[in-house]
């Protein structure tokens, strides 16, 4: 069994990057390893990341003594592990390879590789995928502290507006809990399109955004970050729904150059009764999947946010159901060279699919239709809604294991 205590001494002891390695080497002393390796999900969540500072590694990118190698993730074992949250051990020649999901609320943070001697017993096995929740909460602490895992999670450099836009998102893409499970993704188009989401949770509510800030790259950004600043701003004083939604549209129309504006949804679902409530400022319709049957949800349009002085916006109800799985879009997702992407058809045929697995799924999606030339960027929020009062979550090591993915 591990010892709880004197992990946490080795990693307190630790500066950020030993930590997470003072905890895989603890994991790995625990069935006796004789390999073990981090590979964390990069940020096109095409590949994994292994991240080393041993001898020089064929191909690697270096940052210092840190070297990042990444691996396609198609068809592979961390693929497999990634979408269904469970380990895999497979034999090899004199021993075994086992691989373990990092994972935190749902968040796939990435993957533990163990060269076993031999086959764990159900006890070690038990005790591996506890270690391996452990170390995601290690690495979000450890990383607070250092860039070396964000970079490490990086495929290309990033332009400053990606590098501002970046710090725009939450710090997670994923979160599960008790009546709901959402997923978040934004793929960048090649001149950075000014997209964002956001969320957050509280005793009470959920609370939801996308936004298009117009224009492309620095000035996009920094749109967005004018806009989101203002959402934060406004949701943390305490400000309802309406208030938030005018308090950011005066704080563009204060701060931000004549006929510059950014279109969105605000959401807040109060988690007691079940209901939401929807701001639509001059945003693309939302997708709903209801009882196999995929459509738009119509909504009053109010003008996007820094287009009216003083506008009140209209708050609605959001037709909301227990099974009802919601897409919140960017236009990106409908630009005019990805005009053979039927989205739709792409959201039924992932039905069975966790959220995490749509969001990357679509865009993928349009990624292919518009063969790599991205000309806005592409936004989603894919929210599963089960309903029901506040309750806790059905956990298995970070993961809710009723709502895995099927293997690919």
């Amino acid at each position: 069994m591990i010892d709880v205590g004197a992990l946490l001494e080795k990693v307190e002891a630790a500066p950020p990057i030993e930590a997470v390695e003072a905890v895989a080497e603890t994991l790995g002393q625990m069935v006796e390893a004789r390999r073990v390796a981090l590979l964390i999900s990069d940020f096109t969540g095409r590949s994994v990341v292994r991240l080393t500072s041993a001898a020089p590694v064929q191909g690697a990118r270096g940052y210092g003594a840190e070297q990042a190698e990444a691996l396609p993730l198609a068809g592979t074992v961390y693929e497999q592990v990634l979408r269904t949250q469970k380990p895999d051990v497979r034999s090899t020649d004199g021993g075994v390879v086992m691989v373990v999901p990092v994972t935190d609320r749902g968040d796939a943070i990435g993957v533990i590789e163990l060269d076993l001697p031999r086959v764990p017993s159900e006890e070690e096995m038990s005790d591996v995928r506890s270690a391996a929740h452990a170390l995601s909460y290690v690495l979000i602490a450890a990383r607070r502290h250092t860039d070396v895992f964000e970079w490490g999670q990086r495929s290309q450099e990033f332009a400053l507006a990606a590098e501002i836009q970046r710090r725009l998102l939450p710090p997670s893409y994923t979160c599960e809990a008790g009546q709901f499970t959402l997923a978040g993704w934004l793929e960048p188009a090649s001149t950075v399109g000014g997209d964002t989401f956001d969320y957050t949770l509280d005793r009470d509510c959920l609370h939801l955004s996308i936004t298009d800030a117009v224009g492309h790259q620095v000035d996009a950004a920094l749109l967005a970050t004018l806009l989101v600043g203002a959402l934060r701003n406004g949701r943390r004083r305490g400000l309802d729904l309406a208030e938030q939604a005018r308090y950011a549209n005066d704080a563009l129309a204060e701060h931000a150059d004549a006929g510059q504006f950014v279109t969105g949804h605000l959401v807040r679902i109060d988690l007691h009764t079940g209901t939401a409530t929807v701001v639509n400022a001059g945003h693309v319709l939302p997708l709903r999947l209801r009882a196999g049957r995929v459509e738009e949800i119509e909504l009053r349009v109010d003008p996007p946010f820094g287009v009216v002085p003083g506008k009140a916006f209209a708050v609605q109800t959001f037709p909301l159901e227990p099974g009802d799985r919601i897409v919140f879009l960017t236009d990106g997702m409908l630009e005019r060279n990805a005009v053979d992407l039927d989205v739709a058809q792409a959201l039924a045929d992932t039905a069975d699919h966790h959220p995490r697995e749509v969001v990357q799924a679509l865009g993928r999606a349009v990624l292919q239709e518009t063969r790599g030339d991205l000309r806005d960027d592409a936004t989603m929020i894919c929210l599963d809604w089960y309903g029901g009062p506040p309750r806790a979550r059905t956990t298995e090591q970070g993961a809710d294991p009723g709502i895995t993915s099927p293997p690919a």
